[in-house]
């Protein structure tokens, strides 16, 4: 697969995404959403132990601020200071930063309650979209994305999905598993982060096909 990404499968990539999130947003408070949050919390709680708590509590521990963060900052010095990838740092300041941006705008925007049924843990704000998902999804998906530009081979490219994928998954999960989502702020999250990654990985490609095309034409004007 070569590595440039085409431009018009990403943008399209987006939009269905944002089309995904509005009927999400669109249907809360409905019978259609009520009846699938019930559905998959039931599945996901009613698996609930000692042992596979523990497990979730971990998972939504990287998901909070403090491993978000510090995470972050390992990679922005890692592409600053080892692989002097300053345009993508940038990148990735713009998808972490952004996602809380907006992760707080829509929370203000739609005020919807947590879960008040058999919470495990405890957690203040408010719940859709989801916080952790919207994290999770934007940090290690631009991270999946940085990697997979530089492995060239296929067997190492979906390694690093696969990884990416289940990580976001489970953090996802743990906030169902433990009782302060339900699993449309999950949904909405995952879809929005999506949208706005697909969106930005779109411009952060423009932006390179431009500059590389700069590069080569005044090289060959000085010819």
């Amino acid at each position: 697969m070569n590595i440039k990404l085409k431009f018009s499968y990403i943008f399209f990539l987006s939009l269905l995404c944002l089309a995904g999130f509005g009927m999400i947003a669109y249907w809360i408070g409905g019978a259609q959403i009520h009846h699938f949050d019930n559905t998959i919390i039931s599945l996901v709680q009613g698996q609930e132990s000692d042992s596979l708590t523990k497990i979730m509590k971990v998972f939504t521990w990287i998901g909070s601020q403090l491993p978000v963060i510090v995470i972050l900052l390992v990679t922005l010095i890692f592409l600053y200071f080892v692989l002097h990838h300053r345009s993508e740092l940038v990148f990735l300041i713009i998808i972490v930063s952004g996602s809380a941006l907006l992760n707080i705008l829509l929370k203000q925007l739609f005020r919807r309650d947590r879960p008040s049924l058999h919470r495990l843990i405890e957690e203040t704000g408010f719940s859709f979209p989801s916080g952790h998902s919207m994290a999770a999804f934007s940090l290690y998906g631009a991270i999946v994305f940085l990697v997979w530009k530089h492995i060239p081979y296929i067997l190492g490219r979906i390694a690093v999905i696969v990884v990416g994928a289940c990580l976001i998954l489970m953090i996802g999960v743990s906030r169902i598993y433990l009782g302060v989502h339900y699993p449309s702020d999950v949904l909405g999250g995952y879809l929005i982060s999506a949208c706005w990654l697909a969106a930005s990985i779109w411009l952060y490609q423009g932006y390179l096909e431009a500059s590389y095309e700069k590069k080569r034409r005044f090289r060959g004007q000085r010819k």
